[in-house]
């Protein structure tokens, strides 16, 4: 018998054996032990003018990924000009004064990387990428455009033409409605209830606004300047952060505003928008940001109740009862404050009954504790996402972001896994119980008010807003 033949004659033998087995297919196979991530050396420093850094060696790939961190964001914008640190972080990179935006673009393309700025609530970043070989001209870009951009006015023109039509497509869509509703209940008259510029601001912006938020925000004592990836030695390093930043003047930034919400209490407000065949549901309320002790456990309790397709509110919303395409919860946090919203959305005729569902499945979080089996498999799927988001250096990058922005302590990467392992079930009742629990929760919905209002008011008082 000639070898191929052998080959064959083995594969068909192990397959026979395999198939002689009894393998129980109704229960999924046991997850193996999930360790705790491992953050490679990491190396902080500042420079002299209040720059810090973080410098993070990962040799796998011969690439390099920066993040310069600002502590920054929409929560600084004037009260007449939100979506102001949304444009800054647009147009940063549209020109400075040494490159025009296509000399910025091509010479991004040149060293075979990526470079781009974008604003959240507390921070504005800039982030880039490139080949290790190419970390010196990556560095230099990402200094040119947070000293020197100079916000050319047809590059400011563009973006506010653009802007406005965004701003046109994302206020057709009820979503957008129900969210922009909801961070106005929830965050009342604080910075955080604003999620998007509005016409007038955007048609407000010019140059003086925008140089003046850069000159400060953008300083070196407020920035981290975050490096990750295979880099060259550390005293050359250092000589390319120095001849790029180094130059950067020392200036104390604006202390943030305070951030205080108003305090939770039921309303119900209904967003009208005649003629939808459908209601966008949102029920939330102010959450614990990701310092406070109780996060851990609702961020696991969040997960139970709408965090993915085995999640209560997908299991029984959608795939029992059939009121909705999608059922889920959000919990979403920033430094100062956060929310938690359960969203979903039905057809008119359903709306009563999805509706006691969707609270029905908030209270029963905080009135039936939680099964050890659903308990572990919600951390399994925490715990695993987690390590998988940090495998490339983007995800370690935007994780060591992450950090910066919301004041997170340094070990938070490497304890992550073992916390949401110590969640309990009385701790995420506890949780649920207090934050879950839909009794001081808001409900916005979007929807045609002549056909969903009556059913409203079956759980209370209903205020009815235009569509604006």
């Amino acid at each position: 018998m000639n070898r191929p033949s052998t080959v064959l004659m083995s594969i068909a033998l192990c397959a026979a054996a395999l198939a002689a087995q009894t393998v129980d297919r109704s229960k999924p196979p046991a997850t193996p032990p999930i360790p705790n991530y491992k953050l490679p050396p990491v190396f902080e420093s500042a420079l002299p003018n209040g720059l810090n850094m973080v410098l993070v060696e990962d040799a796998r790939f011969p690439l390099v990924t920066a993040r310069l961190n600002f502590a920054a964001g929409s929560k600084f914008d004037p009260p007449d000009l939100p979506g102001l640190a949304e444009a800054v972080a647009s147009l940063l990179t549209e020109g400075t004064a040494a490159r025009t935006s296509r000399q910025i673009s091509e010479q991004v393309d040149s060293i075979g990387g990526a470079l781009s700025a974008a604003a959240g609530p507390d921070a504005l970043t800039i982030a880039g990428n490139a080949l290790s070989e190419n970390l010196p001209a990556l560095l230099d870009l990402m200094a040119d455009v947070s000293l020197h951009a100079n916000f050319p006015a047809g590059e400011i023109d563009l973006y506010k033409r653009t802007r406005a039509e965004g701003l046109k497509a994302e206020r057709a869509q009820p979503a957008f409605l129900a969210e922009e509703r909801m961070s106005h209940a929830v965050y009342g008259s604080t910075p955080y209830a604003h999620i998007s510029p509005t016409p007038l601001s955007i048609r407000k912006l010019d140059a003086a606004p925008l140089a003046s938020y850069r000159d400060a925000h953008l300083v070196p004592e407020n920035a981290t300047l975050i490096v990750l990836g295979r880099l060259p030695a550390r005293a050359d390093l250092m000589k390319i952060v120095t001849r790029d930043f180094g130059s950067w003047l020392r200036k104390a930034p604006p202390a943030p505003p305070k951030i205080v919400p108003p305090p939770p209490r039921r309303q119900i407000v209904l967003v009208d928008r005649p003629g939808s065949v459908q209601a966008d549901i949102h029920v939330g309320r102010l959450a614990p940001p990701r310092t406070a002790p109780e996060f851990f456990p609702l961020l696991v309790g969040n997960n139970i109740l709408g965090g993915g397709a085995d999640s209560r509110l997908f299991r029984d919303v959608r795939e029992r009862d059939g009121y909705a395409y999608d059922a889920h919860s959000e919990y979403d946090t920033d430094r100062d404050a956060a929310m938690l919203v359960a969203v979903t959305e039905v057809r008119n005729e359903v709306i009563e009954p999805a509706l006691k569902e969707v609270l029905a499945e908030m209270d029963g979080m905080a009135s039936q504790r939680v099964s050890a089996p659903e308990l572990e498999h919600v951390q399994d799927y925490l715990c695993g996402l987690y390590l998988l988001r940090l495998e490339t250096q983007e995800g370690v990058a935007a994780q060591l972001n992450s950090m910066r922005t919301l004041g997170l302590p340094r070990d938070y990467l490497e304890t992550y896994t073992a916390r949401v392992r110590s969640v309990g079930p009385a701790a995420v009742e506890t949780a649920a119980r207090r934050y879950i629990a839909p009794a001081q929760s808001i409900i916005v919905v979007v929807g045609d008010a002549a056909k969903i209002a009556e059913a409203l008011k079956k759980f209370g008082p209903v205020r009815v807003e235009a569509d604006q």
